[in-house]
């Protein structure tokens, strides 16, 4: 066991602090990296806060994050993924089973006895996990994927969760050049959408509430940008598009775009509003049209991802923060006021 520094929440209405916590020295298959920039999900304000306490109640002190992006410092005698000095990047998983369907083809994100980063038992040490809000973490070599050296590391750490969860959809689906793609909502999901669609060679339609988003919409690379709002610019799309992306966390109407679709189009949410969301069969019945969900990719898939994106030079838009800026970050993501992830730089917490 060794101590490392980081910064945890002790109750839903405290802010967050500086703190130690225990990390376990590296077994045999585990590396132990030190942490140079990990990303802000809007996952870590809901669990900082505990508003998933239905589902995944908070154990305080937690520590969240998990866009992690690092160096490795300490390999396992078994470790053969990677070396001393490699960087490397550890997302939403730490560990699963690996003896299930679903760890058996690469899709470890379905296992039921999967390992979350943050705030699920700890299997080594006791307690629970703790995040990227830290100096250093030891992981499963199973669960760590290598960075391509050409990526801004900060711009690179959200790839790690916003990455994975608008790219794996999209791979299932079938983008590719040719397809017709919208996406929905330009956020911390949206905008990684937008790029991986153009990316891919799909005709990319942006969908937002904005005016003052289009300008953004049209530099990250859409095609073309329809106001929501505007019943006569969203009917010249109907029955149009192979795919439809919806990154929108906030309550809304997606029969709209259900509509927009063509004959077996799908749409796929990422985003996830708190009050389940109406649905009009009809909508679905006339043109064999599908509406899923999708949550991360499974560790081949993600690393799938970053090599795409360091062949593309993809990554996300990001402010770069330190550590002690994280209060104001959380009431900043709460009004949507950042473009379009914040990515904190961990030397800021070597001042602690």
């Amino acid at each position: 066991m060794f101590n490392a520094k980081a910064y945890s929440a002790s109750s839903a209405t405290s802010p967050l602090a500086p703190t130690v916590i225990a990390r376990r020295d590296p077994n045999e298959n585990d590396v132990q990296i030190e942490i140079l920039f990990c990303g802000i999900c809007h996952s870590d304000l809901h669990y900082v806060r505990n508003e998933w306490s239905d589902v995944l109640p908070t154990v305080y002190p937690c520590v969240p994050g998990h866009e992690i992006v690092g160096r490795i410092t300490k390999v396992g005698s078994a470790v053969t993924k990677f070396k001393v000095d490699d960087l490397a990047g550890v997302g939403c998983l730490v560990d699963s089973d690996g003896t299930c369907p679903s760890c058996q083809a690469g899709l470890e994100q379905f296992c039921p006895n999967q390992t979350l980063t943050y705030g699920f038992p700890d299997k080594h040490i006791g307690g629970v996990t703790y995040g990227g809000y830290s100096d250093s973490i030891v992981v499963n070599q199973r669960f760590v994927v290598s960075i391509p050296s050409n990526l801004n590391l900060a711009a690179a750490a959200p790839l790690l969760c916003a990455g994975i969860t608008t790219y794996s959809p999209m791979r299932h689906w079938g983008v590719t050049a040719g397809k017709k793609v919208g996406i929905v909502g330009l956020g911390g999901l949206g905008h990684m959408g937008v790029k991986f669609a153009r990316a891919l060679g799909a005709h990319t339609v942006v969908f937002t509430t904005s005016v003052s988003k289009i300008d953004d919409a049209l530099r990250l690379g859409a095609d073309e940008v329809v106001l929501s709002r505007d019943a006569n610019e969203m009917q010249k799309h109907a029955g149009s598009f192979d795919f439809i992306l919806d990154a929108v966390s906030a309550d809304h109407d997606i029969n709209a775009y259900i509509n927009l679709l063509a004959r077996d189009g799908n749409m796929t949410l990422v985003g996830a509003p708190e009050k389940p969301l109406s649905l009009s069969s009809f909508g679905l019945i006339f043109g064999r049209r599908s509406v899923s969900g999708s949550p991360i990719g499974g560790l081949p898939e993600t690393q799938e991802m970053l090599n795409f994106c360091g062949e593309h030079n993809i990554t996300s838009d990001v402010e770069v923060i330190a550590i002690q800026q994280i209060n104001e970050a959380y009431e900043r993501l709460l009004k949507s006021d950042v473009k379009y992830r914040f990515s904190i730089d961990m030397v800021s917490l070597k001042s602690e």
